[in-house]
């Protein structure tokens, strides 16, 4: 079986099934789509990062999200386009590759929901306990909420990885655009039950916790509006947390419909095209849905665009 392993040392990636004449065009697209992500999350860190007016801890826990939309993104894109341009027969990528590829993709998975948790207690300490909000809400605090989202994906993706690159390989085509978790153990011919009860459980567990925190978390944010009178408070409430959820429900729409089509082999097509969107559409959306409607960053980004404007004339 060793011998058997180090031959499917080099595997073939199945890819997107694209036509010859076609395959320029989605080079194109998604190309722009990543140069665009890539831009207006680098472009937010620079911001928060140099603008010293938007150092507080609701920024500065904001910069998780574009940080870890970064590596959702690089971590499959660049490899994606090289692959387009490429002859479904060579799009080969070795297993040590694959696996750090599978690795930083179920990072990006995993710390979307961790990271978004974290926002959510931002926002309400802030509503719910303005008082105590500079108490609670410390620099060290932040710190300390940004090591655990990040913390807590790096172990639990570490154990899931290792259970996997555990196993022999019979097998040497990965069905998909790149490289995760459930199709690198399915290269092996030994039972993988109890990758599949890993991840059966893990992802039950972080969708349930992910989804009930928020809901709790908002719907207390909810009723200190409803019984409060200060108007400015609550519209100010209402237009932070609709940003929130909004990028909370397109990144677990696009994740949930992911693992939902792995669940389906006739579904393949469909799988693929889903798991390309999780890495492109929240990266793009949230720096305009979240970025640009937190008013200290529009009213920032507008400054910089009428002076830039005005020095090029």
């Amino acid at each position: 079986m060793d011998n058997l392993t180090s031959t499917n040392s080099i595997l073939l990636m199945e890819g997107l099934k694209v036509t010859p004449q076609s395959s320029y065009t989605i080079f194109i697209l998604l190309l722009l789509i990543y140069v665009f992500a890539m831009g207006c999350n680098i472009g937010l860190i620079i911001l928060i990062s140099t603008d010293k007016n938007l150092h507080h801890p609701m920024h500065f826990l904001f910069c998780n999200l574009p940080l870890n939309d970064i590596l959702g993104t690089t971590v499959m894109l660049p490899r994606l386009l090289q692959d387009i341009l490429r002859e479904a027969s060579e799009r080969y990528m070795t297993y040590v590759e694959c696996v750090v590829q599978a690795y930083f993709v179920h990072i990006f998975a995993a710390a979307s929901h961790y990271v978004l948790m974290i926002m959510a207690f931002d926002r309400y300490v802030a509503i719910c306990n303005p008082l105590r909000y500079t108490a609670i809400m410390t620099n060290k605090m932040v710190v300390k909420l940004s090591v655990s989202a990040w913390g807590l994906s790096v172990f639990i993706v570490s154990i899931m990885l290792g259970l996997t690159i555990r196993l022999s390989r019979c097998r040497s085509k990965i069905e998909n655009p790149f490289c995760v978790n459930a199709l690198l153990f399915k290269l092996s011919c030994e039972s993988v039950v109890i990758n599949n009860i890993f991840g059966i459980i893990y992802t039950v567990i972080v969708f349930t916790f992910s989804l009930g925190s928020v809901f709790i978390t908002y719907t207390k944010i909810a009723s200190v509006c409803i019984t409060s009178k200060n108007k400015a408070l609550n519209s100010k409430a209402i237009k932070t947390c609709s940003t929130h959820i909004a990028v909370y429900i397109i990144m677990f729409v696009s994740c949930a419909t992911m693992v939902f089509l792995h669940r389906f082999p006739e579904y393949s097509e469909s799988r693929k095209l889903a798991s390309i969107m999780f890495h492109i559409v929240p990266p793009g959306l949230n720096p305009l849905v979240y970025g640009l409607q937190t008013k200290e960053i529009r009213q920032k980004f507008i400054k910089l665009w009428y002076r830039n404007k005005v020095n090029l004339k």
